[in-house]
């Protein structure tokens, strides 16, 4: 019985004809149940069963493939820059690392009534009723090595929103007199390829524009800050139109209160195909290229 019901635990949701992605707890329970594996079983019984051999599909671990040819080489370039190298040569003090991404159609909404405060033995009353405020833009750049967010909200992300987002920090210290600022950014369509290089080298001489392979932003260490802003600041509830196009940052506070480091594993074959291939004879060369793990100064 119980190595039955560790078995229905490893089995995909889609296979037991589930609509979830994963399996809870209490799913498993009420599976192992409704299909006479056990007449009753509490989730803590459950729990310990399933512990026994590690067995958590509520976890899940994601993987890609590289689409990008020059991957290891971009990837490399980007990862060496967090851990303060170029070229192999290690940075000086003078030198920045910025970290620049957008967050795009952010909605912002306005509720129809002033929220109320809380109070002893009162919770927090929210209206329910809200009006559309249009979508806006969150453009930001995260200095690496200052744990330190610029930001901006625009109407539209374009190429002279990310300009004046440049603009924004290039007339800052220290990167205004620094010998060089590196900008890691993806190839959105507002920044990528040789042109977008030649435009911001053309205007600002100390930039180097560092992009990560294609199909590879989660390489952008700002992804991790922006991925999913804390839950006080959430953007749907924050009324971006009423704060005005530009330099204000309504979720730099909330944004800073987030650290998470990046872990980067990169093979050189697919997981499938390395397993097939170890099946059929002798383990195959390790296909592991890179194994990075970063952390930014703590704040």
């Amino acid at each position: 019985m119980v190595a039955a019901v560790k078995a229905l635990a490893c089995q995909l949701p889609a296979e037991l004809g589930l609509p979830l992605s994963r399996l809870s707890i209490s799913e498993i329970q009420r599976e192992v149940v409704e299909r006479g594996l056990v007449a009753s079983i509490g989730e803590t019984t459950l729990w310990r069963w399933l512990s026994e051999d590690a067995i958590r599909p509520w976890y899940h671990r994601s993987w890609l493939f590289p689409r990008d040819p020059a991957f290891e080489e971009k990837a490399g370039r980007v990862l060496d820059l967090y851990a303060g190298l170029w070229e192999g040569i290690p940075l000086d003090s003078s030198d920045c690392v910025l970290s620049a991404d957008e967050k795009t159609s952010i909605q912002a909404r306005r509720r129809v009534h002033r929220t109320r405060r809380s109070g002893p033995g009162t919770a927090m009353r929210v209206e329910h009723e809200y009006q559309r405020r249009g979508a806006w833009a969150y453009l930001a750049a995260w200095d690496v090595r200052r744990a330190k967010i610029h930001g901006r909200c625009e109407r539209k992300n374009t190429i002279a929103a990310f300009e004046r987002l440049v603009q924004q920090v290039m007339r800052q210290e220290p990167y205004r007199s620094s010998r060089r600022v590196f900008w890691v950014m993806d190839n959105g369509t507002t920044h990528r390829g040789q042109r977008s290089v030649d435009r911001l080298r053309k205007r600002w001489p100390t930039i180097i524009p560092v992009h990560t392979p294609v199909h590879a932003s989660w390489l952008n260490q700002i992804d991790l800050l922006l991925h999913r802003p804390a839950q006080g600041a959430h953007p749907e509830r924050l009324p971006l139109a009423r704060r005005g196009e530009g330099e204000a940052d309504p979720f730099r506070p909330a944004l800073r209160r987030r650290r998470r480091p990046l872990s980067v594993e990169i093979h050189s074959r697919r997981p499938v195909q390395a397993a097939l291939e170890a099946a059929r004879g002798p383990a195959p060369p390790e296909g592991r290229l890179i194994r990075h793990r970063t952390f930014g100064p703590e704040y």
